[in-house]
């Protein structure tokens, strides 16, 4: 019964999905962390720019 548990395969592929996931994420809200400040800056020109 332990062999057979231990020997399936269908949790790890959710396990692997799951932590590609959660790096992606993370990668995500750094590159929003870092850019976060120049898009501020972009969007706050454009406002000024208009009458």
């Amino acid at each position: 019964m332990l062999r057979n548990f231990f020997a399936r395969e269908e949790g790890q592929s959710l396990v692997e999905y799951a932590l590609v996931l959660i790096l992606i994420a993370i990668a995500v809200i750094g590159m929003l962390a870092v850019l976060g400040a120049n898009i501020n800056g972009v969007f706050q020109r454009i406002a000024n720019a208009m009458p």
